[in-house]
């Protein structure tokens, strides 16, 4: 990451453990939604509006790049499209579904589009087609993480 992202980021963490006392000092992870400054901006929005309040990872792809697997109580700073941070979310469950599982209610959570199972699908499958970071992409049955997180903190 480069210097001047950092200390933003740093920054702002500073400022969000003023706001909350009670979080710890460790600066958590910082990330964005999505692939592309589009999706990371378009999702960061449905975030702060409190609309979106669940997310979906390919555990294929967390096999690829070796990042370690979200935990529940786990922090994590989320960027918008230009990698400023913009909030704090707190992951509140976690469940692995093959793709063909995923429920209606954590699509709704999603809360993309018309919030409809359909639709999830829909664009989850292309998303995954088009940018996953293992060769394998998407497949009917791929192991799903069904993440759900509360907002903490946002600017």
């Amino acid at each position: 990451m480069p210097g001047a992202e950092a200390d933003a980021i740093e920054s702002f963490w500073d400022e969000v453990r003023a706001a909350h006392p009670g979080l710890p000092s460790a600066t958590p992870e910082a990330w964005a939604f999505g692939a592309t400054a589009a999706h990371a901006d378009g999702l960061l929005a449905l975030v702060l509006e409190g609309t979106k309040t669940g997310t979906a990872s390919s555990i294929w792809d967390y096999d690829a790049t070796g990042d370690p697997l979200p935990t529940v109580g786990e922090l994590s700073i989320i960027l918008d499209g230009t990698g400023v941070p913009r909030a704090v979310i707190e992951t509140t469950s976690l469940e692995t579904v093959p793709f063909g599982e995923v429920s209606a209610e954590h699509a709704h959570a999603e809360g993309e589009g018309d919030r409809t199972l359909a639709h999830w699908r829909e664009v989850h499958e292309r998303f995954w087609r088009e940018h996953s970071e293992n060769p394998r992409g998407f497949e009917p049955d791929m192991p799903v993480l069904c993440e759900r997180f509360r907002l903490i903190h946002s600017n």
